[in-house]
């Protein structure tokens, strides 16, 4: 099955531009708010998974929700479905925070056939193995942010 295309923007940010502070632990650390489209019709929920792959001891995963509604918006500080364990081992978003440099921060949507029953408890890799299968259509926004 060929996967389709999701366009993942940002109202806050470019593709490829800084995130501002009020996203990060230099803010508010509250999640920017996302617009996805052309999510597939027959798209029962949506994934968002939101890491930063320069983070010193490997790739560190800031968001981890599930079961969205299909609807194409994800509002600003908000808890747009089941979120699990992220690595700052908390149910929540957690905001942009390099120690140096800049990190590019990747907020991956991936459109799903089906809806995720999963454990709260759940991390990235329990989603990536559960939606294996069930992937219609991704698509990706990426966003650089370093410390003052």
């Amino acid at each position: 099955m060929l996967l389709r295309e999701l366009a993942v923007t940002s109202p806050a940010f470019a593709d490829g531009g800084h995130i501002p502070a009020k996203y990060t632990c230099d803010g508010d650390n509250i999640n920017p708010p996302l617009d996805i489209r052309g999510i597939p019709e027959g798209t029962k929920s949506l994934v968002l998974l939101v890491d930063d792959p320069d983070a010193p001891m490997g790739t560190w995963d800031h968001w981890v929700v599930w079961n969205i509604p299909p609807e194409g918006k994800i509002g600003e500080d908000s808890v747009p479905g089941t979120e699990g364990m992220n690595d700052f081992r908390k149910h929540s978003y957690g905001g942009p925070c390099p120690p140096s440099g800049i990190h590019r921060y990747f907020f991956k949507v991936y459109a799903l056939d089906t809806k995720l029953d999963l454990a709260p408890s759940s991390r990235k890799k329990d989603i990536e193995r559960a939606m294996k299968g069930h992937i219609i259509a991704e698509g990706q926004l990426v966003g650089l942010y370093s410390r003052r």
